[in-house]
């Protein structure tokens, strides 16, 4: 800002190269009003790289509609759209509502000839991707076309696949870009230890965890953050800890994951001594440090302890409390069973509850069994989210609980008419370097009848234990 006054207060003639870069400048220290400024003054020397400049600092700073003006403007103008107005404006595309725009800008990029550009691909794959509305065939499509691929394709299609849960065929991408001697960074050794951890193929990923290491990454924050997840999962804290032990642990992105592997393991007060280990150290704390200690407080019942966390988040720690800190608060309290101080939190956000906290608090009246909260709840639920299978099935299942058959039919019917259908939830486990999955009622594994019989056998031990610790 201070080189910009001197240049006025001086009057010195400036060339395209000067405003561009003052564009840039500003658009880097946050300020799109200073870099829209410029860009008005340049009024009569703009050249493409003075759009692609202002574009670039719409994008960056989420002014999609602005992006999109400018775009179009710059056409009118005569200023025709080259590689990095695309890679620009295919990045403000990544939400829903843009998805038809992207198709539109995959067309022109086809009509310009662009399409093997790596760098165009690779944004189109990431819009693909990015846009939340199942379009991996289409991010594929592009991969696929492409007659030179970079590392940053590969891993596009990678973390794609993790994302969207289809773990087996990340595996099989991540061996294929082995084979292929295509050099593995930090991001695809992150994506294919998510799948490992979906899929709790421990073996897997403890050989992933070598190459890692053999790699040089071992004690990438990244990495090591993706190991602790892909140990807990699996069972391992121990290894998880060992993970985190030797990873650097100068930013919170380690710390948040061991947290959660404690809390997911029933070791929330681990958890909490490492948020205040977190704190003695001046590690700074981010939103999802919250997340992970409040889920470890309401997994062992702290419910005092995560009042308080959560209450002093914003005072003392300059932390704005977000979406899923009230669903960790309204966990907190279902699980304690003190529903009043749920929904009373609930009431008291600052801002419209979204679908994840709706589907707590209805989680929380089935902890509770108010089926008359759970009924007005589900009924907002079912009005965002008319084709999500859960909310119909856990209604009915309380419902059936209460034995309101009628209603169970009534809900089923709603079903039927729109369409939904329940979608059965798989488990899978490892055993002897072999993968075996099942779902509810599954009788499909040729050793079935074994398996019920070991089943039935340590449901009777549960009962007898429980039967012991209410009459001591």
């Amino acid at each position: 800002m201070q080189l910009h006054a001197m240049i006025i207060k001086h009057g010195w003639e400036v060339g395209n190269t000067v405003y561009n870069a003052l564009i840039t400048a500003y658009s880097e220290c946050g300020s799109t009003e200073d870099a829209t400024r410029v860009f008005d003054s340049a009024l009569s020397t703009r050249d493409l790289i003075t759009w692609n400049s202002m574009l670039a600092a719409y994008v960056k700073h989420d002014t999609v509609a602005l992006a999109f003006s400018l775009f179009v403007e710059m056409q009118r103008l005569g200023f025709g759209p080259d590689i990095y107005t695309y890679t620009s404006i295919l990045s403000a595309c990544s939400e829903e509502a843009c998805k038809n725009q992207g198709k539109s800008l995959h067309a022109l990029v086809i009509k310009r000839g662009l399409e093997q550009s790596a760098s165009v691909c690779n944004a189109l794959i990431a819009m693909y991707l990015g846009s939340r509305c199942n379009c991996l065939e289409d991010a594929l499509r592009v991969f696929e076309s492409m007659e030179v691929r970079d590392r940053v394709s590969w891993n596009s299609i990678l973390t794609g696949f993790s994302q969207y849960g289809l773990s087996e065929d990340a595996l099989k991408f991540f061996l294929e870009m082995q084979h292929g001697n295509i050099e593995i960074d930090h991001y695809a050794f992150c994506a294919v230890l998510r799948s490992c951890a979906d899929l709790a193929t421990l073996r897997l990923g403890q050989q992933i965890h070598v190459v890692a290491l053999k790699s040089g990454f071992k004690s990438n924050e990244f990495v090591g953050s993706s190991l602790i997840y892909m140990y807990s999962k699996c069972g391992i804290i121990e290894d998880a800890r060992r993970s985190f032990e030797s990873t650097l642990k100068e930013t919170s992105i380690t710390w948040n994951s061991i947290m959660f592997g404690y809390a997911q393991h029933g070791q929330g007060k681990v958890a909490l001594d490492l948020f205040f280990l977190m704190r003695k150290g001046k590690v700074r704390l981010d939103h999802i440090t919250f997340v992970a200690v409040l889920t470890a407080c309401s997994h062992i019942g702290l419910v005092e302890e995560g009042c308080k966390i959560l209450n002093s988040m914003e005072s003392d720690y300059g932390v704005p409390l977000r979406m899923e800190h009230y669903a960790c608060g309204i966990d907190l309290f279902g699980r304690a069973r003190r529903l009043d101080k749920a929904k009373a939190l609930v009431e008291g956000m600052p801002f419209q509850p979204n679908a994840m906290v709706w589907k707590t608090l209805l989680g929380a009246c089935r902890t509770c069994g108010d089926i008359e909260l759970a009924a007005e709840v589900a009924s907002r639920l079912l009005e965002s989210e008319p084709e999500e299978h859960c909310t119909y099935i856990l209604l009915s299942d309380m419902y059936g609980h209460l034995g309101k058959w009628d209603k169970i039919a009534a809900m089923k019917r709603l079903m039927r008419n729109r369409g939904v259908k329940k979608v059965p939830g798989w488990s899978w486990i490892e055993v002897k370097n072999e993968v075996h999955c099942f779902n509810a009622e599954d009788r499909s594994n040729p050793h079935c009848q074994e398996i019920y019989h070991i089943l039935e056998y340590l449901i009777e031990e549960i009962k007898s234990l429980e039967m012991e610790q209410d009459v001591a």
